[in-house]
């Protein structure tokens, strides 16, 4: 018996023809063994048993052999930095939005380890969300991959996200909420 509405001639399973290519690029990407330039950004506010997870998680791509880029903020961006720096210092790039002396306080120490640091002080006098845009464009540029950790209201953060899809990079977007 044919279910209203769906022809015979009609899939349910198949992909639109113009999502295989990338479905297929994305694939490769994710099988390829080689080294990439993995982004990770995220929300400065999330729960501590997430920020644990991040840590692992960018230690684990660290040890795998793969450099990593964040920006330099509280929650996910400086669990990235410490996971980093706990494997190889040396894998880790941290952009800033704006100057160093611009940043809170409690992640000046953790940036003070950070050998490849890119301040932007040219952007302290931009709002931080703006400052932060830029930041995360130039992140997403420098990328192959970016993973995002955003709540549904993280405005910058789903923007940089959509710009990375539309520049051809494989983007995993995780939510808090």
């Amino acid at each position: 018996m044919q279910e209203p509405g769906v022809s015979l001639g009609q899939s349910l399973d198949l992909p639109a023809l113009d999502s295989v290519d990338t479905l297929a690029q994305e694939l490769a990407l994710l099988q390829d063994k080689g080294k990439r330039r993995i982004a990770i950004l995220g929300s400065r506010h999330v729960p501590v048993v997430a920020i644990h997870l991040v840590e692992l998680v960018a230690r684990s791509l660290v040890q795998e052999g793969h450099s990593l880029l964040t920006s330099g903020s509280q929650g996910v961006n400086a669990a990235v930095i410490r996971g980093a720096l706990a494997v190889d210092p040396a894998k880790l790039t941290v952009l800033l939005p704006q100057s160093l002396d611009r940043q809170p306080s409690e992640i000046c120490d953790l940036l003070d380890r950070v050998l490849h640091l890119v301040e932007k002080p040219e952007q302290d006098d931009l709002p931080l969300p703006m400052a932060s845009s830029l930041c995360n464009q130039e992140i997403i540029n420098r990328c192959d991959q970016l993973i995002c950790l955003a709540f549904h209201d993280s405005e910058t953060l789903l923007a940089s996200s959509r710009t990375a899809e539309d520049m051809g990079k494989v983007v995993s977007l995780l939510y808090f909420d």
